[in-house]
């Protein structure tokens, strides 16, 4: 299988369902080695069983990435495993979307630890080893709230997704040479995110917004994308929407 991305070795985190669940089962169905991280663990080790089951390469790893340690040690388990980490999807997102009058600051903290600090810390456990193997990718999923605030309600969301957009682009410039960046930027895709919402008339409306949503497979396809050019291509960023989304 000649698709540049049969034999690398894949590190998802936010595997457990949704886009990090399909990404896993599209990309080792084209000959990837994934390694799924993510908190459920029963959850991961059900996934990599099956990818295992239809004969692809799969590796399951219980992983909170609003802890550093824990990260890191995603990522030793990988280098055990495997020997090498070719990409590095930082998936793991949390949407609680409420109005920022409602002060609700335990769930901002929550969006900071996991869509901003679960980034970095995925980032700086991955680059060392791709600098020191010459080559690799890290692939950060946004938001189209990254681009244009989506308020009222989601305000501190977006600005967790325009800060994920602000350290992809820097860390574009600050690498670039052999280790590529890119920033994915959903609309509404069919997933678990929708659910993170503690502001009953906030969760109503989203699950009507997201009655457009696309499959998850959407964005598995577009990482694909990014993954397979030639090493010298650097797909910088994808937006991607439902074709009826507004936003």
């Amino acid at each position: 299988m000649s698709n540049n991305i049969s034999g690398k070795v894949v590190v998802i985190t936010g595997a457990s369902s949704g886009l990090g669940e399909s990404t896993a089962r599209y990309l080792a169905a084209r000959g990837a080695k994934v390694v799924l991280a993510a908190r459920r663990e029963e959850r991961l080790q059900a996934i990599a069983e099956e990818i295992r089951a239809a004969g692809g390469d799969a590796l399951a790893v219980a992983t909170d990435v609003t802890v550093q340690a824990q990260v890191q040690a995603l990522v030793a388990a990988t280098l055990e495993q495997f020997g090498r980490i070719d990409v590095m999807v930082n998936n793991s997102g949390l949407m609680a979307i409420a109005p920022i009058a409602q002060g609700r600051t335990d769930e901002w903290d929550r969006m900071i630890d996991i869509n901003i600090k679960g980034v970095l810390y995925g980032i700086a456990a991955a680059l060392p080893v791709m600098q020191q193997q010459n080559s690799g990718h890290i692939i950060n999923i946004a938001s189209v709230a990254g681009i244009k605030v989506f308020a009222p309600g989601g305000t501190v969301y977006s600005a967790t997704k325009f800060a994920v957009r602000a350290i992809t682009e820097g860390l574009r410039m600050e690498v670039g040479g052999n280790i590529r960046a890119t920033l994915v930027s959903p609309g509404a895709v069919d997933s678990e995110l929708k659910y993170g919402s503690a502001d009953e008339a906030s969760t109503q409306n989203l699950n009507e917004f997201y009655k457009q949503a696309i499959a998850a497979e959407s964005v598995a396809r577009a990482i694909a994308y990014a993954i397979e050019q030639p090493a010298d291509v650097d797909i910088s960023e994808v937006v991607l929407r439902p074709t009826v989304q507004e936003f």
